[in-house]
């Protein structure tokens, strides 16, 4: 099988690719990127006007399978990341049973296998059931194929234990994914602590539980020589600290997610349970701090920390709702219009943090249009606009922070290993 896209104006920072090309697919690969390519092909997509750029690699994302169909399966979620250009994502280990043996990550090996539509790579557990107590057998989960590891929704509270985590990791030439939150700051809190949570009567989060946890796993990080990847980073101080522990030597990359640089905590004050994220939303300012990490560096992705819950989980009473939205179908979106509409970040910025860095940090083939590659591509309308609607969503949950929400970007085609997968109708 043979593609040709044609005339779009394609972004590829790894190879320092800004300009409008060709590109001409053969089989699952890149063959040619060029001003002009003259070739037959099955299918000849004309890209004039469009953004032609690597598909989107979000490295956190939550399937929720085994165990929580009822949320979010492989099959559903992979099929929303089909429609929001995201070609490969990273399945996080907090499913039922946790991702913390050989036998949990072969059977869902298994289940990728035959229903995911697009590429998943798996995340595994750092200690059994995530309970923070006892280490699961690295070596062994790396053998099965996991590319990083994390406790992802709890943080390791054992400085003991962590280091050993991240010396075992090291050996294995994994990153490990810091869920930096400390509990006993963090408590039984529902929203950011301060004046809306006053104004809300709900029971604040701190900006301490978040940065204080940052700065003991980046000092651990730099004992042990591991890397590290700081998860969702929301508040102005956490990525303070990043930035001098980069500055310094430590082996540190961060994300952050699109709710933490468009939301505030005021954005809250509807009660709206699809905006009771953790770590929650911050304040405008945390915001421009979040902005400025992405644009000087300090932070290296976007992911979308897509997190699906059933309705009955979420349209309750929001001390009792589940934390997270929904994310795949709207990250890039969300990003355009925020960063790119705004004049924050150029397109080549953009796609280095929403798909070649991700790769890089987990050490996957990916996000990149060179030749021999994965042909993992997306086409975007940049100025088309749209309205996140719930009917609309392809997420077997429905509950994104964004519904009703006006966005620009629009995802023409969807391509996976070189397969069309996704197309506006």
């Amino acid at each position: 099988m043979k593609l040709l896209i044609k005339n779009g104006h394609v972004i590829d920072p790894a190879n320092k690719i800004d300009e409008v090309m060709d590109i001409f697919v053969e089989g699952e690969k890149i063959s040619k990127v060029a001003r002009t390519i003259d070739a037959k092909a099955e299918t000849v997509i004309d890209a004039a006007g469009k953004i032609v750029m690597p598909g989107i690699v979000d490295m956190h994302v939550h399937l929720r399978e085994p165990g929580r169909e009822d949320k979010e399966t492989i099959f559903s979620g992979t099929k929303a990341a089909a429609k929001g250009g995201v070609t490969s994502v990273l399945a996080m280990p907090n499913t039922s049973p946790s991702l913390d043996s050989t036998e949990i990550i072969n059977t869902l090996k298994d289940i990728i296998k035959k229903t995911a539509n697009v590429d998943v790579f798996i995340c595994g557990a750092i200690t059994v059931g995530r309970s923070g107590k006892e280490l699961t057998d690295i070596s062994a989960l790396k053998k099965e194929g996991i590319v990083a590891i994390s406790d992802d929704g709890a943080s390791v509270d054992s400085d003991d234990l962590m280091l050993k985590a991240l010396k075992e990791a090291k050996k294995e030439k994994l990153v490990v994914i810091c869920h930096s939150e400390d509990k006993s700051l963090s408590g039984q809190g529902v929203v950011n602590l301060g004046f809306t949570s006053t104004r809300l009567g709900l029971k604040g989060i701190s900006k301490e539980s978040e940065h204080k946890r940052v700065g003991r796993d980046i000092k651990l990080a730099e004992a042990s020589g591991a890397a590290i990847h700081i998860a969702h980073v929301s508040c102005a101080e956490s990525v303070e600290i990043i930035r001098k522990a980069k500055k310094s030597g430590v082996r540190v990359t961060a994300e952050t997610a699109p709710h933490y640089f468009s939301l505030s905590e005021e954005d809250l004050l509807g009660y709206n349970t699809n905006m009771k994220i953790n770590p929650p939303l911050r304040t405008k300012d945390d915001i421009l701090a979040v902005i400025e990490g992405l644009k000087g560096g300090t932070i290296d992705a976007i992911a979308s920390d897509h997190a699906p819950h059933t309705e009955s989980e979420k349209e309750i009473e929001f001390e009792h709702a589940e934390f997270g939205s929904v994310g795949l179908e709207t990250e890039l979106a969300v990003s355009v219009t925020e960063l790119i509409g705004k004049n924050l970040l150029t397109w080549g910025e953009l796609v280095e943090k929403i798909s070649s860095n991700p790769a890089k940090i987990l050490g996957v083939d990916k996000g990149t249009l060179g030749p021999g590659k994965d042909a993992d591509i997306i086409i975007v309308s940049p100025e088309k606009e749209w309205i996140v609607r719930k009917e609309d969503l392809v997420s077997k949950s429905k509950n994104s922070a964004f519904i009703g929400k006006k966005l620009k970007g629009v995802i023409e085609y969807t391509i996976s290993k070189g397969k069309v997968i996704y197309k506006t109708s």
